[in-house]
């Protein structure tokens, strides 16, 4: 009498054994850099709307207003999924300000602030972090990217992504422990 194994059984097994192996010292359960730092690469991909109008000879202002899908990886990552969603303002001579929010599988949320290039000759953008929810309260850090439009319709859609998004984030755990820690004699 023979044993029959799933193929099902023995993947849910392999995975289960994997997460039981997970650190969970991090907002994402990816334990953090000796520093507290969890560092990050990733992709993102929006649509939504582009109000473009023009402020005289080739100079244009936009209001855009994005949502999409961020997925980060790195070993010290802050989270893989996350729902993103930006509104801003771009000046083709004076570059771009903005907000973000991202949300993760739980409903927990980060904040960032946008500045960048925006311009003809540039499209450099830096996000810095002034906040979250949950597990990402008090988060600060940034990142960088590089944003381009994949398609760009005559009724104001768009849809674009990012290129060479980097950055690092460390939560406010983090930085009350390492504060407590650095006050000991």
């Amino acid at each position: 009498m023979g044993v029959q194994v799933s193929w099902r059984g023995i993947v849910a097994a392999a995975l289960m054994s994997l997460a039981a192996c997970t650190p969970s010292d991090g907002p994402s359960g990816v334990a953090p850099t000796a520093e507290g730092w969890h560092e990050f690469s990733g992709s993102l991909n929006a649509t939504g709307n582009r109000h473009t109008i023009s402020l005289g000879g080739d100079r244009r202002a936009s209001l855009v207003d994005l949502q999409g899908s961020l997925l980060l990886s790195g070993p010290s990552r802050p989270g893989m999924g996350f729902r993103a969603e930006v509104i801003a303002l771009g000046d083709s001579a004076t570059g771009l300000v903005g907000r973000a929010v991202w949300t993760d599988e739980r409903g927990d949320e980060v904040f960032s602030e946008l500045r960048g290039e925006g311009t003809s000759s540039g499209n450099r953008i830096t996000g810095t972090f002034i906040g979250g929810t949950g597990r990402f309260s008090g988060a600060t850090g940034g990142y960088e990217l590089a944003w381009q439009y994949v398609l760009e319709a005559e009724d104001g859609k768009v849809q674009g992504r990012a290129v060479g998004l980097t950055g690092r984030v460390r939560v406010g755990a983090v930085q009350a422990a390492s504060a407590v820690q650095g006050a000991r004699p």
